[in-house]
């Protein structure tokens, strides 16, 4: 259990690279969900009961942040889209369901809740957070880089219009003297929310976007019959556990190329459909892993590598296609780019991770 990175607060060492985490040791491949089309109208109520949910899988057991230790709770969502919304169900086992902030923006995760990342064109920038607690109270956030980045602005007063959700407590909330079952996390996201102009098509049929999903958790105390958190013998809280579907190496959920893939199949829940993540993208972690290790030497040298032997000495080979990447200094900072083998696209990382091809 360790400090997570948060919003608003801190900024943390990124690690150097997708596959690989010197903070865990552990290699990190990025979950993949297959979302289907649903024609039933989904009632937003907490109680997930739809025929629809009812066909839907759950996803895999989240696990630790960094992907190294089980988590003491489970938890697991569920997801579908229609033409107008996402559908997300989560549904999070919890012996002691507790919540105490009821105003909408403030920090939610000083108590337990259940976020949303969501990165709809896959640049790692100008992506979108949603937070709420089983009180059902919201906070969304919009931020425009990674907080890694100089220049990041984060939009507390962004407003995810059109948001339905609804809590189910399975047990009694904020009560210590029995024991729960959890709650659960029942939400329609428009799809209207993330357009970028008027007519911006944004629906995401039979393509992905990068998501991922976190649960905070922690430890508590109880005081004069409410729940509290958790001090050490020094007076200060005691860490949380963060818990994710697609586990990111580093206790970080802002670095966006490291989030699961969600697919939106146009296939009606029921039929079958397969999705597996392009070989581009494993070409872009390549190409993160040369940002990161760019990073990194900037924060020794106080200057920009400018040859790659000073970064990465490995061979970079995908499927027997070696890649050949190049760094380019410009005055504000660097370009790496690598021409994909597998769509002769180029892809380019800039100093400030955004990710482009063309």
């Amino acid at each position: 259990m360790k400090s997570r990175f948060r919003s608003l607060l801190l900024v943390t060492i990124s690690c150097f690279s997708i596959l690989g985490c010197a903070q865990s040791n552990k290699k990190i491949t990025p979950k993949t969900f297959v979302a289907y089309k649903t024609l039933e109208k989904i009632v937003i109520d907490g109680d997930g009961s739809d025929t629809s949910w009812g066909k839907a899988e759950w996803s895999d057991v989240f696990m630790d942040i960094e992907g190294v230790i089980k988590p003491k709770y489970k938890t697991q969502v569920k997801m579908l889209w229609d033409d107008n919304y996402y559908y997300i169900l989560a549904k999070l086992e919890e012996p002691h369901v507790w919540a105490s902030l009821k105003q909408r923006d403030t920090i939610i995760f000083y108590n337990n809740d259940f976020e949303v990342f969501i990165d709809p064109d896959n640049d790692t920038q100008n992506y979108y957070e949603l937070e709420i607690n089983a009180l059902n109270t919201v906070w969304d956030l919009f931020i425009n880089k990674p907080y890694r980045e100089e220049g990041n602005v984060v939009l507390n007063d962004w407003t995810l219009t059109g948001l339905k959700s609804a809590v189910k407590i399975n047990g009694t909330i904020n009560n210590p003297l029995d024991i729960d079952t959890g709650w659960v996390l029942e939400m329609a996201i428009p799809w209207t929310a993330y357009k970028t102009s008027y007519y911006h098509e944004n629906v995401p049929k039979d393509d992905f976007w990068r998501v991922n999903f976190s649960r905070v958790n922690w430890q508590h105390t109880v005081t004069n019959g409410k729940y509290q958190l958790k001090k050490d013998t020094n007076g200060k809280f005691l860490p949380e556990y963060n818990w994710v579907w697609s586990p990111m190496g580093v206790v970080n959920m802002h670095e966006p190329e490291k989030w699961g893939y969600v697919y939106f199949s146009s296939n009606e829940i029921g039929v079958k459909d397969t999705f597996s993540i392009p070989q581009e993208e494993i070409a872009k972690w390549e190409l993160y892993s040369l940002y990161r290790a760019q990073k990194d030497y900037y924060k020794t040298h106080k200057s920009w590598a400018t040859s790659l032997d000073s970064i990465s000495k490995e061979e970079i080979i995908i499927n027997d296609k070696t890649l050949s990447p190049i760094l380019e200094n410009h005055a504000s900072g660097f370009n790496l780019s690598v021409k994909s083998p597998f769509s002769n696209k180029i892809l380019i990382i800039k100093e400030d991770g955004k990710i482009i091809s063309k």
